[in-house]
């Protein structure tokens, strides 16, 4: 489980097909802390599973390889990052860790669109666009994971949403290169997934 505060972005250094799965390899820092093989860390609000840790010089951080099967490639941008890039990086929360998002589970549901990106005054104004089994999820001043960083939804129209980025959170995570065009992981609300579920089955008389 996730809270959708990114900890830092790491620098993608590998990305290599194998028999089984695509090998992706990413330097990180402050996420290296503590992680060993078998841990899990939210890459761009994916949760992946660290298949190989490597030690790098003294104070350097690790260089962190992960596995990903065929759904995981598909159904995220992480198909579409290049060596350099950067991606957003989030270790699992502690059970006395702080709590300063919401509740992100690192399953992707699927990607959106960048329609609109820009700087209005201080801050940023970012438009996406989403298929309908996601918009189905985003509501007015609810929660939505954007490549793994927990947002509030400031409108929301019948094809797309709009989400408003503080100085800060622009500076610290992927947001700073990403453009019109670009694709975003999102994850809906889990809490609105089981009131629908709930609901679903109340109505169905299940």
């Amino acid at each position: 489980m996730f809270t959708g505060i990114v900890e830092e972005t790491g620098v993608v250094e590998g990305i290599k097909p194998t028999d089984a799965a695509i090998e992706l390899t990413v330097h990180a820092k402050i996420c290296a802390k503590g992680v060993k093989d078998g841990g899990s860390v939210a890459v761009n609000g994916c949760c992946l599973t660290v298949v190989k840790a490597v030690e790098k010089e003294k104070g350097k951080g690790k260089s962190l390889t992960f596995e990903l099967l065929a759904e995981s490639w598909n159904r995220t941008n992480i198909h579409a990052v290049q060596v350099g890039a950067l991606v957003n990086l989030e270790r699992p929360m502690r059970p006395s860790g702080e709590f300063g998002g919401h509740f992100v589970t690192g399953h992707v549901d699927g990607v959106g669109k960048v329609l609109r990106w820009e700087r209005v005054g201080k801050d940023y104004m970012l438009d996406v666009t989403a298929p309908p089994e996601i918009m189905r999820y985003v509501v007015f001043k609810g929660s939505i994971a954007l490549d793994g960083i927990s947002l509030t939804v400031a409108a929301v129209q019948p094809d797309s949403f709009r989400l408003w980025i503080i100085p800060h959170t622009y500076e610290v995570t992927v947001l700073k290169e990403r453009k019109v065009g670009d694709w975003v992981n999102l994850e809906g609300d889990l809490l609105g997934k089981y009131v629908e579920r709930f609901m679903s089955l109340k109505e169905s008389g299940k």
